[in-house]
């Protein structure tokens, strides 16, 4: 196959030399954004991410392989991909390790004061916190039980707690005690102590939290996002803040990168991540073990 490999992915050069080794004529641009180093007719895969924001797809004449190295497909005219039958893979399951690390250590840091506690190091304070809560018997909703969503599932019920999922496609998962349909989300979202966004962003999860869906929430729950921030509407997430949220665990925004004049920055019940969730010591290599079994599965 004749491979466009883009810098989305750290590649070393023993790598970029395994993709040859297979059978595969290379060429590599570090910045998607740049002039394309070859004929776009002469690509016939590409592994990348967001080349499709500079360089139209329908410009890749003979394109029959995508491997994103992103989770999401958002950034792929997915109508088009279809209609011309192109393979598309994305980097299911590299990230949701990380992903879900960052929810866990999220909703403990709220939950066990955390803030409260450096602030008082800082100041050589011992002042103890009667408010601290325990995860144990909590019940955890996670919206979107794909790969993230099974993670947070096993990750959550290992601290005693009960597991409720939503899912645009239910499922019967062991890591679940109820899986339901997006139409359930409302019923279960008032009884859950925490709220959990994984889904992808589709025109019908588009502003899914909005104000109507935080008034039905559980008063003192915890939202946390680490789907994409259309998910949730700001606003609406502001006001439920002032009311029935105990707090949120935010990776994600509407506005990339979240303005330096958004009131979350200064509210001591959020915690705001750059879109950081993701990162973990182990991606290198999962993303390495997906596109490497990916290809050999289209030779």
């Amino acid at each position: 196959m004749h491979l466009l490999v883009t810098g989305a992915f750290d590649w070393t050069e023993k790598e970029l030399n395994k993709l040859k080794e297979l059978g595969h004529k290379v060429v590599f641009m570090q910045q998607e954004k740049d002039v394309l180093p070859c004929e776009a007719g002469w690509v016939e895969g590409i592994i990348g991410n967001g080349i499709f924001l500079s360089h139209p797809i329908e410009s890749f004449e003979n394109l029959g392989y995508i491997q994103l190295t992103s989770a999401g497909f958002d950034r792929v005219p997915m109508d088009y991909a279809k209609r011309r039958g192109i393979q598309i893979y994305n980097a299911r399951g590299v990230y949701s390790i990380p992903m879900v690390e960052f929810a866990v250590c999220g909703v403990l840091e709220l939950y066990k004061k955390s803030r409260f506690f450096i602030e008082n190091q800082k100041e050589h304070k011992w002042v103890k916190h009667r408010g601290t809560q325990e995860l144990y018997g909590k019940t955890i909703c996670v919206v979107g039980c794909g790969s993230v969503g099974a993670e947070c599932a096993k990750r959550f019920r290992a601290f005693g707690c009960k597991i409720l999922g939503v899912d645009i496609q239910p499922y019967d998962s062991e890591y679940f005690e109820e899986m339901g349909s997006l139409d359930k989300l409302d019923g279960t979202l008032g009884i859950s102590d925490v709220v959990i966004l994984t889904l992808p962003l589709t025109d019908e999860t588009m502003g899914l939290m909005n104000s109507e869906r935080f008034e039905t929430m559980k008063n003192g729950a915890v939202l946390v996002n680490i789907a994409r921030g259309a998910v949730v509407q700001t606003d609406a997430l502001i006001d439920a803040l002032k009311g029935n949220l105990q707090g949120a665990v935010l990776d994600v925004f509407e506005e990339e990168p979240l303005g330096s004049d958004s009131p979350l920055w200064d509210k001591e019940n959020v915690i705001v991540t750059p879109h950081n969730s993701f990162i973990g010591d182990g991606n290198h290599e999962r993303m390495l073990n997906v596109i490497y079994r990916n290809l050999e599965a289209v030779k």
